[in-house]
């Protein structure tokens, strides 16, 4: 059993030079993130949901006031407002048909969060725009064509020869389906360089209350939007700075769970429903996935939970405290995923980038104070509608060289 994969800094503070990628396998260069510009703090939901539905329900506001607090979350950005309502007034009114005006403001907004999340990642990465040969773009979140993915390119000034995937509709597993598609892209092109752009808004599902529809206030408590970006390549230069680098990447889906992640396109929006049983599915299956995930690897089959570092998208407070419970985790190993779901909410697909970036942040903090856990490999990991599981197998490439 490998003991050291995971080590205290302040044992190790005489080295700390970040760990060496392998020739050949893809690694996340730079990650980047973007949001609207409506910031809604949790603690005034309730009263400015109720208002701007016209519901005064005391039994939906009681529960959806109760809902607010078990999700943990504490800030999130939407693309809805007090404007917009004032624009479309029918999109707060039951059974109105209105997934056209819903798809002509979405559309638009995943877009330019898109661009904006692309560029900051561009930014960060320090690359020339014209390095990137391939465009992997990921969003349940709108329904056209030509899709989003061409819609970025353009926007993003992209050449027209870029090889561009979409994934759509692959909800909150979508960012780790993102990373292992630019995965494979990267690996099989030689000198490529993948960028990943998700994005994602509720605008489509907004709709007002219904006693009939109790399940509709879990996703006002815990839904937000956004998007992120990575840029994904292998064989990184001197002028790249490699954050993770990807191993085995495995999906799986759980036969006869579909209807519990149930998501249907209508004309008053998209009808979403989470089956309660979620976050004990996942507790019963991740056990087993995520050692089909280390086996595929060596080293890495020997290490254990408490050495690994772990990446998880964060879909609501439960699911993360069932992993933590059935894989026997301390509370610390999903800081990055509680803290992301705490201010950004559960923004589906882009959430995952946000993980990610929180790591990059503890790894650097680690560095500078000598303090706190190291980990080199870890599991990053999302589930999905199908229920589908999503996990890749990686290296912190910023963890501390104990070498």
């Amino acid at each position: 059993m490998v003991s050291n994969s995971c080590a205290t800094a302040s044992k190790q503070a005489s080295s700390t030079s970040s760990m060496a990628p392998n020739p050949g396998k893809a690694t996340i260069l730079a990650l980047g993130h973007a949001f609207p510009q409506q910031l809604v703090m949790q603690d005034y939901v309730v009263d400015g949901f109720m208002r701007n539905t016209n519901c005064d329900d005391p039994e939906l506001k009681e529960k959806l006031t109760r809902l607010c607090k078990t999700t943990t979350v504490k800030t999130r950005y939407v693309v809805m407002s007090e404007e917009i309502l004032r624009s479309y007034p029918e999109l707060a009114e039951e059974g109105r048909p209105t997934m056209k005006q819903r798809l002509d403001i979405s559309n638009k907004a995943v877009t330019q969060m898109a661009t904006e999340a692309s560029l900051a990642c561009l930014r960060s990465w320090r690359g020339e725009l014209s390095d990137i040969t391939h465009l992997v773009y990921v969003s349940s979140s709108e329904a056209r064509f030509p899709g989003g993915d061409l819609h970025l390119a353009r926007a993003l000034g992209l050449s027209p020869d870029v090889r561009r995937v979409m994934l759509a509709f692959t909800g909150c597993s979508g960012g780790v389906a993102g990373l292992r598609v630019a995965k494979g892209l990267a690996e099989s092109c030689p000198g490529s360089r993948v960028l990943l752009a998700t994005s994602e808004t509720t605008i489509v599902g907004f709709r007002p209350p219904s006693p009939d529809r109790p399940y509709d206030l879990v996703g006002v408590a815990l839904f937000g939007d956004g998007a992120g970006a990575a840029v994904v390549g292998a064989d990184p230069t001197l002028d790249e700075r490699p954050l993770f680098e990807l191993h085995s990447a495995l999906q799986r889906f759980l036969p006869d769970t579909d209807k519990t992640i149930d998501g249907r396109l209508t004309e008053e929006g998209i009808k979403f429903q989470l089956g309660r049983e979620l976050p004990h599915i996942i507790e019963a299956n991740v056990e087993a996935f995520c050692r089909k995930l280390m086996q595929e690897h060596p080293e890495a089959a020997a290490i254990t939970y408490g050495d690994m570092f772990w990446a998880v998208h964060p879909g609501g407070p439960a699911i993360l405290t069932k992993m933590e419970g059935r894989l026997g985790l301390d509370g610390g190993k999903l800081r990055a995923s509680r803290s992301a779901l705490r201010d950004f909410g559960n923004a589906s697909s882009n959430t995952i980038i946000y993980v990610l970036e929180n790591m990059v942040e503890e790894s650097r903090k680690t560095r500078e104070t000598a303090e706190g856990e190291d980990c080199e490999w870890g599991l990053i990991l999302a589930f999905g509608p199908g229920i589908t599981f999503e996990g890749i197998l990686a290296r912190n490439l910023q963890a501390s060289n104990r070498d």
